[in-house]
């Protein structure tokens, strides 16, 4: 997917370093809404070595990891994840994303969203997608009601976020109403 001179796109190892210097240059910025990261997570060795473990779920079916990049400059500016994909009854897989500080509030992250969503549904059968935001995250909570979320529920201190557990607003959207493929 391309919108704006951005593509959205499977991570690749060849990421490392673009990524390592997106998440540097957004370390202040995500501070707020990130777990506390160790100093080696900023390095391109440390995103060759998370990116090594995104493609090996990616393998074993549990995740697709996507890069936005800059098609002009090859700079990455921010990460979309489907992760947690279970098939069965549940039928489900939790979106993640972020964008580079100065892509927000551009239709970046609601368009790669929905397109998720779709891959989720017509590529991977899924029923639903799942996303939670800090109670007060109001930007990522638009760009949810946007790609057609809602909000479903309160989870009391559901993740460990800057330094301290975290209520989080929980979203869904359904995806079909078909019985499980698989």
């Amino acid at each position: 997917m391309i919108i704006d001179g951005v593509e959205m796109r499977g991570v690749v190892p060849d990421d490392a370093a673009a990524l390592a210097e997106a998440f540097a240059r957004n370390r202040a910025n995500m501070a707020p809404t990130e777990p506390v990261r160790p100093d080696t997570f900023y390095t391109e060795a440390g995103q060759r070595e998370r990116i090594g473990q995104q493609l090996e779920s990616r393998d074993a079916g549990r995740l697709l990891p996507f890069v936005f990049v800059d098609l002009a400059s090859g700079t990455a500016l921010g990460t979309i994840n489907l992760g947690n994909i279970q098939h069965g009854p549940l039928s489900s897989g939790g979106l993640g994303y972020w964008v580079d500080e100065a892509w927000r509030g551009k239709g970046l992250a609601t368009a790669a969203a929905r397109e998720v969503c779709r891959i989720a549904r017509d590529e991977v059968g899924l029923h639903r997608v799942e996303a939670g935001t800090l109670v007060d995250n109001t930007a990522s909570q638009r760009v949810l009601a946007k790609a057609g979320f809602e909000q479903y529920g309160l989870a009391p201190r559901y993740l460990h976020i800057n330094g301290a557990w975290r209520d989080h607003r929980l979203f869904q959207r359904i995806l079909h109403d078909h019985p499980p493929t698989v």
